[in-house]
């Protein structure tokens, strides 16, 4: 992977102009930001880069990806497209509060996707994820096995979807009857188990935490390892997003899944429809949230031993 500090370059598999009219293939374009403490490039966005190259094939598309260090960057870049007529549409992706992304494209006329929240605009398609929904799944699960104190390490709660789930968790610890507690992470597995180790330090540690993705859930698993806290009998464990690495982990992981790489092919679709004027659906909803149960959930500690 590219160092976004040292290395700004493109990738693409077929750098060509964008117009379909031209007689060339169009370009779909995605942003990613990335840098120390996060990684360049997260295994989420792995799997839905490679799901937007799958949909584009067959419709005679490419897909490029370019690796910036902050949101400064990210808006040159899309100018700098804009001014090459690099690319055909953009996948907006990690949405904040007054974000002023999605209006740079609009004033640019570059036609966009954007995947997670609603957002309005002249050539916009946007991918709705359901993460309220979600999040009351996994705790729901997790009541029904008897855990009544349940923790969370978010991400970043400047995010628009980390709210969402915010706002989810609280409301669930009133409508489940549960004890709530969450600790902000950076989606990184260093902040996963440092805070994981923070909500285990506590007088009243819970018996079963949910991460905002599979990298924070790979580091608290190591937590739970290095403090000699088994696994899942004295404590539940459950990743947001299956990857790679919550399979391979020791014991895997059990997530609350999501098809990534169908989520990038849905984004990728959706947008070329758009371009081709066959679809002016402005909202297209993401495949649903499942839990796949692997080997670190179970019942709670309290459950175990009065049942």
């Amino acid at each position: 992977m590219p160092n976004p500090a040292t290395d700004n370059r493109s990738r693409t598999r077929r750098p060509r102009r964008n117009s379909r009219a031209s007689g060339f293939e169009p370009i779909i374009g995605m942003v990613l930001r990335g840098g120390p403490p996060k990684p360049p490039v997260d295994h989420f966005y792995e799997a839905f880069v490679a799901g937007m190259e799958v949909a584009a094939g067959p419709r005679g598309a490419a897909v490029l990806t370019q690796v910036v260090p902050n949101v400064d960057a990210e808006r040159l870049t899309y100018q700098r497209w804009h001014d090459q007529r690099l690319v055909a549409g953009v996948v907006l992706s990690d949405l904040v509060e007054d974000d002023d992304r999605a209006a740079l494209l609009h004033r640019l006329g570059i036609p966009i996707v954007v995947l997670g929240e609603y957002l309005e605009g002249p050539q916009t398609v946007c991918i709705d994820v359901d993460n309220i929904a979600a999040m009351e799944q996994a705790l729901r699960y997790l009541t029904s096995l008897g855990h009544r104190r349940i923790a969370r390490v978010s991400g970043p709660t400047a995010l628009l979807h980390t709210r969402d789930r915010s706002l989810a968790f609280a409301v669930s610890v009133t409508a489940l009857g549960f004890s709530g507690l969450e600790v902000e992470g950076d989606y990184t597995a260093e902040s996963g188990a440092a805070a994981t180790e923070t909500l285990l330090g506590r007088p009243d540690p819970p018996t079963a935490i949910v991460y905002d993705n599979d990298q924070m859930a790979v580091g608290g698993l190591a937590t739970a390892h290095r403090l000699g806290i088994d696994v899942p009998r004295r404590l539940s464990l459950l990743a947001w997003d299956d990857t790679a690495v919550c399979r391979l982990a020791r014991p895997p992981l059990s997530v609350l899944a999501r098809d990534i790489r169908e989520l990038g092919e849905l984004a990728v679709r959706s947008l070329l429809d758009l371009l081709d004027g066959q679809s002016t659906v402005a909202r297209q909803p993401a495949p649903p949230a499942v839990i796949v149960i692997r080997a670190t959930t179970g019942p709670s500690p309290r459950s175990t031993s009065t049942g």
